[in-house]
């Protein structure tokens, strides 16, 4: 069997396996190794529209592949590094609440994110405290029916950021710093309302308001 008859068959396989590959890093280095064979292929065989395909397509999975690793080095920078929310300010609207307002109920729909800027607010359900910096909100959006787990309730004059559901969805898919900030909070969240347990008294709802 001659040498181009060789590289050939393995650039045929190399095609075939392409096909039960998963996902797109070994899809790429298998589609490289592929280009390498059909250009030795064409190369030998004087087979010149397969050469010049597989040279054109050669540095174009080249380039593919070092984005998908770029990206993945993106991500873990992300997930690494403390998150600023200065440049969501632009994204957001301002509002200001009194004590006592009720920021959203239990089961209403989640249609904005709020990140507080000034006072206080309490997660009723779970008895949790939050302050200026801290962002809320956010779990209902990502929830499965897209509805408020719990109370929030404000302690004192209070005054937010907000952002619309959609805004917030948008710059989680644009922005991996802010993706993985969300979903660290999300998480963090879950295992603390888990962990503690608690549950306020209904009575706590009303004392809040007084």
């Amino acid at each position: 069997m001659e040498m181009n008859e060789v590289a050939g068959y393995l650039a045929a396989v190399l095609v075939f396996s392409t096909f039960y590959t998963k996902t797109m890093i070994p899809l790429r280095i298998v589609a490289i190794t592929s280009n390498i064979a059909f250009i030795t292929y064409g190369y030998m065989g004087d087979l010149y529209p397969v050469l010049i395909l597989h040279i054109t397509l050669f540095p174009l999975n080249i380039f593919r592949l070092l984005q998908m690793y770029k990206l993945i080095v993106l991500a873990k920078r992300s997930s690494e590094e403390k998150f600023k929310m200065d440049w969501l300010v632009p994204y957001m609207t301002k509002e200001v609440l009194p004590k006592g307002a009720t920021v959203f109920s239990k089961g209403d729909k989640a249609d904005k994110m709020f990140v507080l800027h000034k006072g206080s607010i309490r997660l009723v359900e779970f008895d949790i405290d939050l302050g200026a910096g801290d962002m809320i909100g956010e779990t209902g959006i990502f929830s499965p029916e897209g509805k408020r787990t719990a109370t929030a309730v404000c302690q004192e004059d209070t005054e937010l950021y907000t952002m619309t559901d959609t805004r917030v969805l948008e710059l989680y898919f644009q922005n991996p710093n802010f993706g993985f900030y969300l979903i660290k909070l999300i998480t963090a969240r879950l295992l603390e309302n888990h962990s503690s347990g608690r549950r306020a008294e209904p009575e706590a709802l009303e004392k809040i308001k007084d």
